[in-house]
């Protein structure tokens, strides 16, 4: 009977993870030296080598981000809107296929920001008391009611000169909902304004 012969690596280069898996045999298994080089067919003279180096470090890989694939969308965001929050980007960004947490739009934002240097023209609007008040819709997630979930938004009113806000979390964003928001705000301001601005609501 003949065996067929083993080829033995014996050259000075071996890869990160073949190296990695010396040490692990060796320090972790507490494999012998002599049951290493005939597992991973390697010369004694080189097992020894690579016992006795450190344990290699793999090379980082760049890491992809959810928010890459969006990153020229929200910089079209911020164009039209500085002033947007990364709560509304974020709202805007969802039915695109954003599936990312706030937290990493957040950073994005304000790096973006800071990055845009040089300044823009535009003509700053200063309305009167009572003349504009801005009307918007925020999304708070869910809140699980013994199995039932149901989304929370927030119902967002705010009077352009005296930057006062209202707030009103609902279950809906039904129309009628939305009026009867309206209704609690003009009422919690003790009064109504001349014009009501809305951000490209669905409802």
């Amino acid at each position: 009977m003949v065996l067929p012969a083993v080829l033995l690596y014996n050259g000075p280069m071996l890869n990160t993870d073949r190296i990695n898996e010396i040490h692990r045999l060796f320090h972790g298994e507490h494999w012998s030296a002599r049951k290493i080089a005939r597992h991973l067919h390697l010369s004694r003279k080189t097992l020894r080598k690579h016992i006795q180096s450190p344990v290699q470090t793999p090379a980082g890989r760049q890491r992809t981000s959810k928010i890459d694939a969006f990153k020229s969308t929200v910089a079209d965001m911020l164009e039209q809107d500085p002033s947007a929050s990364a709560v509304v980007i974020l709202q805007r960004l969802r039915p695109l296929g954003f599936d990312g947490g706030i937290t990493i739009l957040r950073d994005y934002v304000r790096q973006l920001r800071s990055s845009l240097h040089s300044p823009r023209a535009f003509v700053r609007m200063e309305p009167g008391p009572g003349e504009r008040v801005e009307v918007d819709w925020g999304h708070f997630g869910t809140l699980d009611y013994a199995g039932d979930k149901r989304n929370l938004y927030a119902f967002c009113l705010v009077e352009a000169h005296s930057r006062m806000l209202f707030v009103e979390f609902t279950h809906s964003q039904s129309f009628e909902t939305f009026v009867r928001c309206h209704l609690h705000a003009f009422e919690a301001l003790h009064g109504v304004a001349r014009e009501c601005w809305y951000d490209n609501l669905k409802c």
